[in-house]
């Protein structure tokens, strides 16, 4: 679950984050979100991927990707934080609904707020293999 020291965001609130992704805690992870989060998924038919606004709409988006990669794993990352803003780079591995492996870099860049994450905007590479 969050945890806030003031309203600075820290690298180990990052760290967090990530963690509660890989428990695959919905709550957890909504913990870490303001009420009015924005998630830019990476990918989507506009320029920002698809695009989740308000809690709930970013709650349900979340839920997809967790429910859609049941062992999915974000690991080997990296944090920073630079007063408001912050990224996050990671490796993440999972099983295809095609039963195929999955391994991709990616990132996510954040804008902070209150102590919060207000916006995740994520990114991360098209692999194509043959």
């Amino acid at each position: 679950m969050a945890t806030e020291v003031g309203s600075e965001v820290t690298v180990g609130y990052l760290r967090d984050f990530a963690d509660a992704w890989n428990r695959h805690n919905i709550d957890d992870l909504m913990s870490f979100m303001t009420d009015d989060c924005v998630f830019q998924f990476s990918t989507g038919p506009d320029v920002d991927g698809t695009r989740h606004d308000g809690r709930e709409k970013v709650r349900e988006a979340y839920q997809l990707v967790l429910s859609t990669f049941p062992d999915g794993r974000w690991g080997d990352d990296s944090h920073f934080v630079a007063g408001d803003r912050g990224l996050s780079e990671w490796t993440f591995t999972a099983t295809g609904r095609d039963g195929k492996p999955i391994e991709v870099r990616g990132c996510d860049i954040f804008t902070f707020r209150d102590g919060k994450i207000l916006v995740k905007n994520s990114f991360r590479k098209n692999r194509v293999t043959s």
